[in-house]
């Protein structure tokens, strides 16, 4: 998926990189920053040196990088305390056990934890260590400390790690650091702890046992959708036939193929998104905290077949049985969007068109043949084809229209959920 250039335009990240084997992905991070406009400091511990030069850090965010044998107060800013300040959020990656420890203890013998104690904002941490280290008593329990001091942290992954042993406990990669913080940086009052379903991607229905029917939709708008939503902070539910791939892990996915199967999801998804969420507001939390009853969305951007197979059959259907033509009986599939139940829940439709004259119209109309709240109409040409990174939507309701001039979808996403979020 394409990282908007201003996505974290006006953001400023304290980087802080500890002493771990995995310092090195720190590099691929902060070029995910720089990539996405941020402004972004470096402090960086004695230990951490040792795996990885400061130059390679100041190369890449074209800034000098803090350490214990650097810091000024002749009123340049270049110390713990100003470059606390002016941050807008602190992300430790990698965070060794070590670090881990100090920090539940207040203890601060490094420029880099001095950083964290003077930083009264959001702290993410990126865990990485042993398997037995990060699962040690101690470290869990500094963990959950760290968890009501203002600190969040992004699941470490089980794989082999660089002492041969194979488990829990390393760094997640770059691209889940950068939508975790991106996520603490974006997150608003309305869409924050909402529950939102979002379907996508053109449905696949059986002919036999290897054919299949289907549409050329790429399901890209769906997936930009659902990381909007995920930045703005919702507890999102991707239903798709297709995925963008590096979504962030924290969107819950079900990967389906039929509209029977979608629609199966799909009523079951809102059955639950109905009653409400016990809400999780840290990884790093052992119990939920509190019951959010915000009305949930639906944004229906799957392109479901309007005809199916009639009789899909088992098997490979031969050749040779076929003949020279086949004709393929056809049936008009259900109306996923019409049917579901869409009482207490907010629907968004999504509306492809191929003809200029018409398009309007035609989706001015599901406003009231699908019992809908709003219709995302784009319309398909050469300048704008199945598949591309780019979009341009006409936001439909009952009283207004609202026009999304071409951008890439990610940032189309954004500016479609602020129109949502008024509905």
């Amino acid at each position: 998926m394409l990282i908007p250039s201003n996505l974290l335009k006006g953001k400023k990240i304290l980087l802080g990189v500890t002493g771990s084997i995995a310092a090195y992905k720190s590099l691929e991070l902060l070029r995910l920053y720089i990539k996405a406009g941020a402004e972004v400091s470096v402090v960086i511990t004695p230990s951490a040196k040792k795996f990885i030069a400061p130059l390679s850090f100041e190369a890449l965010s074209k800034s000098r990088v803090l350490d214990d044998t650097n810091e000024s107060w002749a009123g340049d800013n270049f110390n713990h305390i100003q470059l606390s300040q002016s941050s807008d959020i602190m992300v430790i990656a990698p965070a060794t056990a070590n670090t881990i420890a100090k920090l539940a203890n207040g203890i601060a013998d490094t420029i880099l934890t001095q950083c964290a104690l003077a930083f009264s904002g959001v702290k993410l941490l990126a865990p990485s260590a042993n398997t037995h280290m990060i699962q040690n008593p101690m470290i869990q329990a500094s963990m959950k400390m760290l968890a009501i001091a203002n600190y969040d942290s992004v699941s470490t992954q089980t794989k082999e790690l660089a002492c041969e042993t194979v488990g829990d406990g390393a760094m997640a990669e770059p691209i889940e650091i950068f939508w975790n913080t991106a996520r603490i940086l974006l997150k608003n009052d309305f869409w924050a702890d909402r529950r939102v379903i979002v379907t996508g991607g053109g449905t696949i229905e059986k002919l036999d046992d290897v054919r299949t029917v289907s549409n050329r939709s790429s399901g890209k708008m769906a997936s930009s959708l659902a990381t909007a939503l995920f930045l703005r902070g919702a507890d999102v539910n991707l239903i798709a036939t297709r995925f963008e791939n590096d979504l962030p892990l924290g969107i819950h996915t079900i990967d389906v193929e039929s509209s029977d199967e979608m629609g199966e999801y799909l009523n079951d998804s809102i059955r639950i998104a109905k009653k409400g969420k016990l809400s999780k507001p840290s990884l790093i939390h052992d119990e939920p905290i509190g019951l959010i009853q915000k009305e949930p969305f639906l944004f229906m951007a799957a392109a479901v077949s309007d005809y199916i197979p009639l009789h899909p059959q088992n098997g490979k259907l031969k050749k040779e049985m076929l003949g020279d033509t086949w004709n393929i009986p056809m049936k008009q599939n259900i109306d996923l969007l019409a049917s579901c139940s869409k009482e207490g829940i907010k629907t968004v439709a999504f509306k492809a068109e191929t003809d200029p004259s018409t398009a309007y119209i035609n989706a001015k109309n599901l406003l009231t043949s699908k019992n809908v709240d709003a219709v995302c109409l784009n319309i398909i040409n050469d300048k704008n084809p199945f598949g591309s990174e780019s979009n341009a939507i006409d936001f439909i309701t009952a009283n207004s229209t609202y026009s999304l001039p071409t951008n890439d979808k990610l940032s189309l996403s954004l500016q479609l959920l602020d129109q949502a979020s008024i509905l």
